[in-house]
């Protein structure tokens, strides 16, 4: 895994050069980011093999956590592009020492590490600076798990030296990842843990299907609480990573907006049904065949969406949305419940003309029908990234994104997908 991260860290660490292109043919999505990242935590509830396949292996977040599984004690092995197996090669640590770059993630391994061995300590979560994402959640379930938790320097720790005891954990806010470390911390914990208020989204869910293939005991009661009853010890399991529906909109905004034809393979349709339902009566063209999804034709028409919880908007897909508001014509209006003002890639798509305004929370867009040039750019995260790859597709003349390693963190094999639907690029 180390040869290959480095490898792809030098084709991805500098600029992407995207010239207009009309996108035809077909893509088969890969597994989601933000369900794979999930599961490799999980590898730490157990001692024996974990085999995960439509695994995204070229995603930069996905092969530095594994790196940091490495540090404790794991063995990755892939098969192909898309199919890992972890085992243990040696007791796991308490302590992830680690000088690489950080992610968000880091928080649950921080939950992992002690409901398995009753301590733990991790480098302070990094990844995509959206507005103030703090970590208070997560002390606050461990805490009521029996942990006491602290920071020392730059890592967070927890101890639980009885280990952990299950209990109530009332989420304020439907918090994704709050919801995933309460199912891996609970799912060792000595009796039975309820999480009141849970995000209850597709990666949650594919979570859950995994961690009971492990021998986890979890009954899912909608949206009102899922209940854990801990065991002493969890085994392998072998699993398929669901498709990533951020890849999945990606693909379906930039054939709309190009004019193009393209079969996006294995769309998870069910887990967006909102998203898709604002697109069609935006003007979207889909075709819904077995198993895949062929957008062709259609035209951008303004948007007025805001985000939320599961079914609603997803808070990484209005980036996105964006790009289809900067090729309409009139005033789209979008606002980020979840994080207020994650609107910094606007000032960014400006610089390729895009006209805007924010206005408290809401962004508007005031869409010309196109009409953007291309630009020097710079990728302030991941889905801001894609925004402006898909801009960049419509674009009068060379769009350049500066970072463009953003947008590798979380786009499998992105740059030979792109490729292969006819785009013309180049990775300064």
């Amino acid at each position: 895994m180390k040869s290959a991260l480095s490898q792809n860290q030098r084709s991805s660490s500098g600029a992407l050069s995207i010239t207009p292109t009309r996108l035809y043919g077909s893509v088969r999505l890969s597994g989601a980011k933000n369900a794979a990242l999930r599961h490799l935590a999980a590898s730490l509830l157990t001692d024996q093999p974990l085999i995960l396949s439509n695994y995204p292996s070229s995603l930069l977040d996905a092969q530095v956590h594994v790196e940091m599984l490495e540090v404790l004690g794991k063995r990755a092995e892939l098969q192909g592009h898309d199919r890992i197996t972890l085992s243990q090669v040696s007791a796991p640590s308490s302590r992830l020492e680690w000088e690489g770059r950080s992610i968000r993630n880091t928080l649950l391994i921080l939950g992992a590490l002690v409901s398995r061995t009753g301590a733990g300590a991790v480098p302070l979560p990094g990844g995509c600076k959206l507005g103030e994402r703090q970590y208070d959640l997560h002390v606050m379930l461990l805490k009521c798990l029996g942990a006491e938790v602290w920071e020392e320097g730059d890592m967070l720790c927890a101890a639980a030296p009885g280990g952990l005891t299950g209990a109530d954990i009332y989420l304020p806010i439907r918090s994704t990842g709050a919801t995933e470390n309460a199912l891996l911390a609970g799912s060792l914990a000595r009796g039975v843990t309820r999480i009141w208020n849970p995000h209850i989204r597709p990666e949650i869910l594919d979570l859950v299907a995994l961690l009971r293939k492990m021998g986890a005991i979890i009954r899912v009661f909608g949206q009102e609480h899922i209940e854990i009853t801990g065991v002493e010890a969890l085994g392998g399991a072998e699993h398929e990573v669901i498709p990533d529906n951020m890849e999945a909109i990606t693909w379906l905004v930039g054939s709309v907006i190009t004019g193009g034809d393209v079969e996006i393979e294995g769309f998870p349709i069910e887990d967006l049904e909102v998203v898709l339902s604002h697109l069609k009566a935006a003007g979207a063209k889909l075709y819904i065949g077995d198993g895949s999804v062929i957008v062709r034709g259609g035209s951008c028409f303004p948007l007025e969406i805001s985000t939320g919880p599961h079914p609603g908007i997803n808070s990484d897909v209005q980036p996105i949305l964006a790009a289809w508001a900067a090729h309409a014509k009139g005033e789209s209006r979008i606002v980020d419940l979840r994080f207020p003002g994650r609107y910094g890639y606007a000032d960014e798509l400006a610089k390729m003309g895009l006209r805007h305004d924010v206005k408290g929370d809401m962004l508007y867009i005031h869409g010309q029908g196109g009409g953007l040039h291309g630009a020097e750019v710079r990728a302030l995260d991941l889905r801001a990234g894609a925004a402006q790859v898909l801009c960049g597709l419509a674009a009068e003349g060379e769009t350049v994104i500066h970072d463009s390693w953003q947008i590798f963190r979380g786009y499998d094999r992105f740059i030979e997908k792109l490729k292969n639907l006819g785009v013309k690029l180049e990775v300064k």
